[in-house]
């Protein structure tokens, strides 16, 4: 493997400092990074399988990479480093937690957030350097998540959206219920609801095996208690869009939990693991937020609202469960006045 270098970014030649979008996405993507790169550690000390280490090792990589792209560039700017996640947030010689097939669709997971992400921060930041920056990790995100599909597919393990027959031609909706759902003559999923529910029970099979892994490994037994809660949404919301494909004779991906070990030994520390759920589930608000306004069906927007409602409360408790445990970090925020005044 050869040396890892800070991503070439185009200068910021016009000394523009870095605006609120800037700051927060730069922050973001510092913290997220810095917690995979605990957790890749951690998987390529054990990982077997030679074409799941590589893509593994690849997304290390680009970690690597963009935490010290925007070391630098912080540094640059004179601005606080985020403290992150380091090496006491990991345990690399813990036993094996998940199995080998499981990191990819893990890696998946985290690579539809990050793609997000970074997409978009792009029509959000102006400054030519971390213009530069975000425009270069959107393209090295989809390549990353094209390289994780083809070993799935290579292998056998990837799932795919069901097939629905071709339409026979063009056409303009013609029937008031079409947006019914409820009550009465309800129309069949169109394509994009369909898009929508598949993914959210992708990410949810995956969430779900996240949770029981940790849950067996978290050392506070109020942490513990948060995962299992976790792992309780990450269910009721995967049989809630699982029955509306089967209601439609289509088929959804399967559960992972196979692919949790029994280990009770901590790979990560507390404080990772509980960032690392709150901050998938606040994702995941906007993940069912976009199926939302994507979907006609009234029975569909009900579910969705529920769904961010559950994972809106969970994030909320979890975030106070780490400020309690000043596990929490603060990111960048304007000046309160009010406090200077009174000062």
């Amino acid at each position: 493997m050869g040396s890892i270098h800070p991503m070439k970014l185009q200068s910021n030649d016009t000394g523009e400092k870095l605006n609120a979008a800037e700051q927060g996405k730069l922050w973001a993507t510092y913290m997220g990074n810095t917690m995979s790169i605990q957790v890749l550690s951690y998987v390529l000390n054990h990982v077997e399988d030679k074409e799941v280490k590589e893509v593994m090792q690849s997304a290390f990589n680009l970690s690597k990479q963009i935490v010290m792209t925007i070391k630098d560039l912080l540094q640059q700017e004179q601005y606080p480093l985020p403290i992150g996640f380091t090496e006491e947030d990991v345990n690399v010689s813990a036993p094996r937690l998940f199995a080998d097939e499981f990191y990819l669709h893990y890696l998946k997971y985290l690579g539809k957030a990050g793609s997000s992400l970074y997409s978009i921060a792009v029509p959000l930041v102006t400054r030519r350097d971390v213009r530069s920056l975000f425009t270069q990790l959107v393209d090295n995100s989809v390549q990353l998540l094209n390289k994780t599909n083809e070993v799935l597919i290579s292998k056998g393990m990837l799932s795919k959206p069901p097939y629905i027959p071709y339409p026979t031609k063009a056409g303009f909706i013609d029937n008031k219920n079409y947006m019914r759902g409820f009550f009465g003559e309800v129309r069949p999923l169109q394509a994009m609801e369909i898009t929508h529910l598949y993914d959210i029970i992708e990410n949810n099979s995956i969430s779900k095996a996240v949770l029981i892994g940790f849950s067996q490994v978290a050392q506070s037994d109020k942490v513990k208690q948060y995962f299992l809660r976790g792992k309780d949404i990450a269910y009721k919301h995967y049989n809630m869009c699982s029955k509306l494909l089967e209601q439609e004779d289509l088929s959804a991906p399967m559960t992972l939990d196979p692919l949790v070990t029994t280990s009770t030994t901590p790979p990560f520390s507390d404080k990772l693991m509980m960032f690392h759920k709150v901050d998938m589930f606040t994702m995941r608000v906007r993940s069912y937020a976009n199926a939302a306004s994507l979907s006609a069906r009234h029975d569909l927007l009900e579910k969705y609202t529920r769904m961010i409602v559950d994972v809106g409360k969970y994030s909320e408790d979890g975030a106070n469960l780490m400020i309690q445990n000043r596990w929490l970090e603060e990111p960048p925020h304007c000046v309160d006045r009010e406090a200077l005044v009174t000062k």
